[in-house]
C-alpha cells in the first residue's frame, strides 16, 4: 500500500524527472492497471499498487509517487526517480515532485537481484492472490510490505530458479499483493494477464 511511507525517504524535491518516452510506456500500463482496479485506493483512502521501470542498465529506476493510487490519470509530475537506496538502513534517495512509493525498496531489491529485469508491476487482486498462494514463489507471510525484510525476501526468492519460470510473486503478508516482472513492461504486464486469464 503506497499511501504509507515506512522507509527513510531522502527526497530532493524537483520538477518532473521522467522522460517523454518513459512516461508514454509506464503511463500506458498504469492506465490499464488502474482501469481494472489492480491499482487504486482502499475505502480508507490508502493507495495500493505501483509500477516502475529501470533507467538504462543502472540500479536507478522511475516509480509511481507516494499517494497516487487513487488518481485516475497520472501526469509526469506523479512519477519519481529513485537514484540510490540502502536496504539495511531502510533508506531510499529519490527526486521529483513527489516522494517515492513505499514499495520502492521492494522494487530496488528486484532490480538488484536480477540484471535482466527492467520493469516491475505490483498490483492487488485478492482472487488471484488466494489462487496462487504457495503455487508460485510466495513470500513469508510474517514479512510486511514496504520493509527491509520484504526487500530481503525478494532477494531470497530471486535465488530460486522457479521465480524465472513463473515470473510472478505472491506477497503473502500483503493481502492481495502480487508482483510481476520482466525485461520490459509489456513482458511484466503480459505475465500478469496470462495469470488473470487462466
Amino acid at each position: 500500500m503506497e499511501g504509507i511511507v515506512k522507509f527513510n525517504c531522502y527526497w530532493s524535491q524537483s520538477g518532473p524527472v521522467i522522460t517523454d518516452d518513459q512516461y508514454e510506456v509506464i503511463n500506458h500500463w498504469r492506465d490499464i492497471l488502474f482501469n481494472l482496479d489492480l491499482v487504486g485506493a482502499f475505502e480508507n483512502g490508502v493507495g495500493f499498487g505501483n509500477i516502475s521501470i529501470r533507467i538504462g542498465s543502472s540500479q536507478q529506476f522511475v516509480i509511481t509517487g507516494s499517494s497516487t493510487g487513487d488518481i485516475p490519470e497520472l501526469e509526469p509530475g506523479h512519477y519519481v526517480k529513485v537514484s540510490s537506496y540502502n536496504i539495511e538502513d531502510n533508506a531510499v534517495m529519490c527526486s521529483g515532485p513527489l516522494k517515492a512509493s513505499s514499495e520502492s525498496l521492494t522494487h530496488a531489491a528486484i532490480y538488484m537481484a536480477d540484471p535482466g529485469t527492467n520493469a516491475v508491476i505490483h498490483v492487488h487482486s485478492v482472487r488471484l492472490w488466494e489462487e496462487l498462494m504457495n503455487k508460485v514463489p510466495t513470500t513469508d507471510p510474517a514479512v510486511e510490505y514496504g520493509t527491509p525484510a520484504m526487500a530481503r525476501e525478494m532477494i531470497r526468492i530471486f535465488s530460486e530458479p522457479e521465480v524465472f519460470e513463473k515470473r510472478i510473486i505472491v506477497m503473502a503478508g500483503d493481502r492481495g499483493g502480487l508482483i510481476t516482472f520482466g525485461n520490459d513492461l509489456d513482458e511484466a504486464g503480459g505475465v500478469l494477464f496470462d495469470y488473470i486469464n487462466r
